[in-house]
């Protein structure tokens, strides 16, 4: 048997050999799946699920630690979240139109007459240049409630008080209410079309007007429904609503949440109805972008927004409720409106009942009813007395002569303008708002201030990017040879962060590396819709990427170039909503990629842990901006094609390079204009070494831009004593690796003269 055996051991022993020939030392062998970027996005979009079904706990722990007594620090953090922070001018309502004569012969601004009341055109202040227009339906009478009254935004003023077709008579309730005797102001809201969208001067684009808002205000810590809010509010101010006369809010569908919100924040409202929003908010990724909301599933869905409501009475009807849909055609964000199923609708009652008590009503009227008689019976019951009869609706209101409608139109461009007119207004005035954020930190020397920015650190981890828990796996490296090139060799690899979270990437060690010998590593990171062999691939001459990696590993350097998961297009881009509710980002996995990147590097025999740089291109470069500030391995960031007046670049309405003007809706951060730009990020990486690559041809800003914002890094550097640790190269080309100061920089500071 002897004879048999020897051969069949030998063979199976060069089997194994020539397999683990295939593979790193000290790995497993990786079987690649078909599309690991495909696969890493997916597996996130796995792990979000998961995520978010932990967040009811934490809501009703955020709900326990408040007592019923003081609710304030809730409601704080709801103002914050809509950014309803800027204080609201004084005001009075100001009736718009030229007097006509009446049918007496008197001179009046009413624009119609209803049974028992009159209608008028009017507008307010709110603050800055920012105003509220509609109009207020006044009884003959001293009235018995003010209500504010808001119809969803594709639904007019005129037509909810009877003036203009388009609403079934028996959800015209600002007109029921009127015909109640109630004082009513109907505001308006900017509607879900795009017919003002872009700048003409500029581009146009595809995307609602609200999202456009929604882009620019997000950034800048502000929100689409915040701002329409404070209109509402500011409303109410304008009122001046009597002593002793109830105060009412009541809204349908977009309208519906806006007096949500409004209700939950201003403690002045008797009553709040609810209609045609209600149960929506706990599947907040699947709905337009404009109603999107950075982390508030930790803290509200519906149902706990309603409830700092309580204990004043509060209507939640499940009937008609918008239904719209809004595709990704133009780069808009995809997103839908639809009518809750009794389960889901109910899910939340329960949840407001609980947090409410008996302060909670639901109201069933039908699938085709909004705020009918049963509601506003139930509005105008504020407790104490008895339940109202309501009167039925008469004939519509009559028109007083020659009196014309206000254009509605006119009027959404108006508001429309005014929001956009805001943002820009607030991104002006950003660097100072930057400028006392940073206030509380030490510049006097190098020491002092790396001492004083640990609480700037951890507001960018935790207010803009978001953090998941470090990995909870072991790296468990896996790894396949991918080439071997003139003596330099290329590796996949895979090492695990948490189920489903995976990193992924390209190894490359230079040809000539000795025993025991440690090189310094430079993470060279592609941009959007980018793949490692974009960098790492000696046969691909990509345009952007050059081949960087495999070129730096031609210098003797070992490189890591990951795959990153801003790819897939929508598909990112929706892991990325469902993220941002939960407080969460893609740089929140990026991170912890990243940690276990360097970790793993830093642990192998071959590496100087001491000298890990980074070096990223276009969203590489943004990478580069972000995750060095929080993985503090990186001893170098070098930025390719992308350091900017990044704020600017972001929410500008006019700038041509705008990405308030591209299909990129992934771009805005929440409220990173008044706290962080690009320089105050390049301070976090200080005093580590921090370089940027710019191309004059390059279409993502211009030049002043850049050197603009690079002046501000590098005047702090040399304010600190470490002017050779920064440096911005220009060169005569597009968005693009050039790899010449760059490279230089990189020896410089890793200590590597070049070729072994």
């Amino acid at each position: 048997m002897r004879p048999r055996v020897l051969p069949i051991w030998f063979s199976l022993s060069l089997a194994v050999s020539a397999v683990r020939a295939q593979q790193l030392p000290g790995t497993e062998p990786l079987t690649p799946p078909a599309d690991p970027a495909a696969e890493m996005v997916a597996g996130l979009d796995r792990y979000l699920d998961r995520h978010r079904a932990t967040l009811a706990p934490v809501r009703a722990t955020a709900w326990s630690n408040s007592p019923a007594t003081n609710r304030e620090p809730l409601r704080a953090r709801l103002r914050e979240l809509h950014g309803i922070v800027d204080p609201r001018t004084p005001s009075a309502l100001r009736f718009i139109g030229n007097p006509v004569t009446n049918s007496v012969g008197v001179p009046s601004l009413a624009l119609a007459q209803g049974s028992g009341y009159q209608v008028y055109a009017v507008a307010w202040d709110v603050f800055r240049g920012v105003h509220g227009e509609g109009l207020l339906l006044v009884p003959d009478k001293a009235p018995v409630a003010d209500v504010l009254a808001i119809p969803d935004c594709d639904v007019t003023p005129e037509q909810v008080a009877g003036l203009a077709p388009g609403v079934l008579e028996d959800n015209q309730f600002a007109r029921r209410l009127a015909a109640n005797g109630c004082r009513v102001l109907v505001p308006a809201l900017i509607d879900r079309g795009n017919r003002f969208s872009g700048n003409p001067g500029v581009r146009s684009v595809k995307h609602s007007q609200r999202e456009t808002l929604w882009r620019a205000a997000y950034e800048l810590g502000r929100h689409p429904l915040g701002y329409e809010a404070q209109r509402v509010l500011a409303g109410a101010d304008a009122l001046g609503t009597p002593k002793g006369t109830p105060l009412l809010l009541a809204g349908h569908g977009e309208g519906g949440l806006i007096a949500q919100i409004a209700g939950a924040v201003d403690a002045r409202f008797q009553a709040v109805a609810i209609a045609g929003s209600f149960g929506l908010t706990t599947r907040q990724p699947e709905l337009p972008v404009y109603r999107n909301v950075w982390s508030l599933l930790h803290t509200f869905t519906d149902a706990e927004m309603a409830a700092l409501i309580a204990p004043r009475r509060v209507l939640v009807e499940h009937g008609r409720y918008p239904e719209v849909t809004h595709t990704d055609a133009g780069g808009a964000a995809p997103g839908k409106l639809w009518r809750p199923t009794p389960a889901e609708f109910d899910s939340d009652l329960r949840r407001l009942e609980s947090r409410s008590g008996k302060s909670a009503v639901a109201l069933r009227p039908g699938p085709d009813a909004a705020l009918g008689e049963e509601s506003i019976r139930a509005l105008l019951t504020t407790g104490a007395g008895s339940t109202p009869a309501v009167k039925p609706l008469g004939v519509a209101p009559a028109r007083n002569g020659s009196n014309t409608l206000p254009d509605a139109a006119a009027r959404t461009l108006r508001l429309y303008r005014e929001l956009v007119d805001d943002t820009q207004w607030l991104l002006r005035e950003a660097q100072y708002t930057r400028a006392d954020f940073w206030k509380a930190a030490n510049f006097k020397s190098t020491a002092d201030f790396t001492n004083s920015t640990a609480p700037f650190r951890e507001r960018f981890r935790r207010e803009v990017t978001g953090e998941i828990p470090k990995a909870s796996l072991p790296p468990q490296p896996r790894s396949r040879l991918l080439y071997e090139t003139n003596g330099i060799r290329g590796y996949e690899v895979r090492l695990e962060v948490h189920p489903d979270v995976f990193a992924w990437g390209t190894l490359i060690l230079p040809a000539g590396m000795k025993s025991g010998e440690r090189r310094p590593v430079i993470v060279c990171q592609h941009g959007l819709e980018g793949r490692p062999r974009d960098a790492a691939d000696p046969t691909i001459d990509h345009w952007a990427y050059h081949a960087y990696a495999y070129r730096l590993a031609e210098q003797g350097f070992i490189t890591f170039s990951p795959q990153n998961p801003y790819i897939g297009e929508t598909k990112f881009r929706q892991v990325l909503r469902k993220a941002q509710p939960a407080g969460l980002t893609l740089w929140s996995f990026i991170v912890r990629q990243h940690e276990v990147i360097t970790d793993w590097l830093a642990a192998r025999e071959d590496v100087d842990p001491a000298r890990i740089a980074f070096y990223g291109l276009s969203y590489g470069g943004k990478t580069a901006m972000r995750v060095p500030v929080l993985v503090d391995r990186y001893c170098l960031s070098i930025c390719s094609a992308d350091y900017n007046e990044w704020i600017w670049k972001v929410a500008s309405a006019r700038a041509p390079y705008s990405y308030l003007w591209n299909n990129e809706y992934d771009m805005p951060e929440w409220n990173l204009g008044n706290t962080f730009n690009y320089a105050e990020l390049s301070w976090l990486i200080f005093p580590r070494p921090f370089m940027v690559e710019r191309g004059h041809e390059d279409g993502v800003a211009p030049d002043e831009w850049v050197a603009y914002e690079y002046a501000r890094t590098r005047r702090h550097y040399v304010k600190m004593g470490l002017a050779d640790r920064t440096e911005i190269e220009f060169f005569d080309g597009p968005h693009t690796i050039h790899g010449v100061g760059t490279f230089d920089f990189l020896r410089k500071h890793l200590n590597w003269p070049g070729k072994p």
